[in-house]
């Protein structure tokens, strides 16, 4: 690795080791020459040189949203409420051997926390975005109860970044080590990241594409009357016709926005939608982080110079020398092994990405009812569902039974999400038969009686109650002891 000293009308280029790709002056020539295949011209759209600063801006607000997240999350209590005072948690199949660890579940988060803060400043960058991406994915992985799509986002996101030189530019690393230092770098180490996020908002769109959504206006329906308290607009959720239009304004923006960002005339536009969108469902819906990292986060779509007039405004208060970093340096990949494997990595983890949330349609029936394939796709507050769920310990044998009290096992938030979701009822069945069987109990089957409303819909039985749970085992097969749904839910 080394730099050639620039001379005047030059860039200063930067080899890496393998690599024998020559930018500047060259590039032009080697467009000209290829450009006739399509190879070609993908390698020139992955491969062409382009100011890190935006890189460098995702860098910091993210790593700087993640460390706020983990502070916010330490001061209401909710490592605490959530990990520590459970006596029980519901596990992701594989991944039962991940648990909360008592009060040292309180080290994880300040881990996570410190790897966040490493993110943000570009110090140690790429031992601090493995920390954080495995502490983080650690606590998503803790308890399935507290699910949620923007947990999944922000694990994927670290896995993407651990990949990207997001330190090459306004870093801690490029100001103490200056061959690290890089002003541009591979146009596809910033796309990526565009890429991920137009994959979310399609899908999410996508998801919504169904009868319910569009034409019962179903959940908003339910959700937007009991909003009547917001300030300005609470007196309009009674009306139909505004559940209709949140609805399919919600379906339109998520599958318009992304091309409106890539689309230079339309961004600006795009932005202001983003932002009156995401803090619209932030007053409206209790999501936490989720609204403000997508804002932040769609920056990226921005030119460079946006970016370069924000890290001028953020050296006012750090004060590094931001000249110092427009040094003109590129970054080139080699073909190095280390760099094909990186490559092929990536491109299993878009391809993951891709088709990931068509699973559903390997499982029979309605996946709002039996949610086979539901998470990790995107589907975005689609529905509203209750349950209740009544579990009897029978003897095999003897036929003599008693009833649970869920309350003793579970908290409230616990049996609430276990109530209405087939996989949480059939791993409380196994947990409630390994609980008794300690206890002295013989020949025990577990049976439920289980009701659930979907989308405002009357209550019917969700779990077949003549189905022995401890006797059935969790895997990706579809359940057959989820009972048929009585309607009919069109769409994607």
């Amino acid at each position: 690795m080394g730099h050639i000293t620039p001379r005047p009308c030059d860039e200063q280029i930067l080899f890496l080791p393998g690599g024998n790709t020559l930018f500047g002056r060259k590039l032009e020539a080697l467009n000209v020459k290829l450009g006739h295949t399509i190879l070609s011209q993908l390698k020139l759209y992955l491969e062409t040189p382009v100011e890190a600063a935006p890189l460098a801006v995702f860098r910091i607000l993210f790593g700087g949203m993640m460390l706020f997240g983990m502070l916010r999350f330490w001061s209401y209590g909710w490592i605490d409420k959530l990990y520590v005072r459970p006596q029980f948690f519901f596990s992701y199949y594989g991944f039962d051997w991940i648990k909360p660890i008592g009060n040292y579940t309180y080290l994880v988060f300040a881990v996570c926390a410190v790897a966040a803060a490493m993110v943000a400043i570009g110090y140690k960058y790429r031992m601090a975005i493995i920390v954080f991406f495995i502490s983080f994915t650690y606590i998503e992985l803790m308890d399935k109860t507290t699910y949620l799509n923007h947990y999944y986002f922000i694990s994927i996101l670290a896995f993407l970044m651990i990949f990207l030189p997001a330190n090459a530019y306004y870093s801690v690393d490029a100001l103490q080590h200056p061959r690290k230092s890089f002003q541009k770098i591979p146009a596809w180490t910033i796309n990526s990241i565009k890429w991920l996020l137009c994959i979310v908002y399609i899908y999410a769109g996508l998801g919504k594409l169904n009868s319910d959504w569009l034409l019962e206006a179903m959940p908003l329906k339910i959700w937007l009357p009991s909003k009547f308290d917001v300030p300005l607009l609470g007196d309009f959720f009674r009306f139909e016709w505004v559940h209709y239009a949140f609805s399919w304004g919600g379906a339109a923006y998520d599958l318009f926005i992304p091309f409106l960002l890539l689309y230079r005339k339309t961004r600006p536009f795009a932005f202001v939608m983003v932002v009156i969108f995401h803090l619209m469902t932030r007053v409206l819906f209790p999501i936490g982080m989720f609204p403000y990292i997508m804002i932040v986060s769609s920056l990226i779509f921005f030119d460079a110079g946006v970016h370069h007039t924000l890290l001028r405004y953020l050296d006012r208060f750090l004060k590094l020398g931001k000249q110092r970093f427009d040094t003109g340096t590129i970054l080139v990949y080699g073909s190095t092994a280390g760099n094909r494997l990186k490559y092929a990595v990536l491109l299993v983890f878009f391809g993951i990405q891709l088709l990931l949330p068509w699973r559903y349609l390997a499982y029979p029936g309605e996946l709002f009812w039996t949610e086979e394939g539901y998470r990790f796709s995107w589907r975005v507050m689609l529905m509203e569902k209750s349950g209740y769920a009544q579990f009897k310990i029978v003897d095999g044998k003897t036929g003599s039974y008693f009833y649970v009290d869920n309350t003793d096992f579970l908290t409230p938030f616990q049996e609430k999400q276990m109530a209405f979701q087939p996989d949480f009822i059939l791993e409380y069945a196994h947990f409630l038969k390994d609980h008794f069987k300690k206890d002295g109990h013989k020949h025990i089957q577990v049976f439920v009686e289980s009701y659930v409303s979907l989308n405002g819909r009357l209550s019917t039985p969700m779990v077949d109650p003549r189905v022995d749970l401890a006797a059935q085992k969790e895997s990706f097969e579809h359940k057959p002891w989820i009972t048929p749904f009585n309607d009919v839910i069109k769409g994607i």
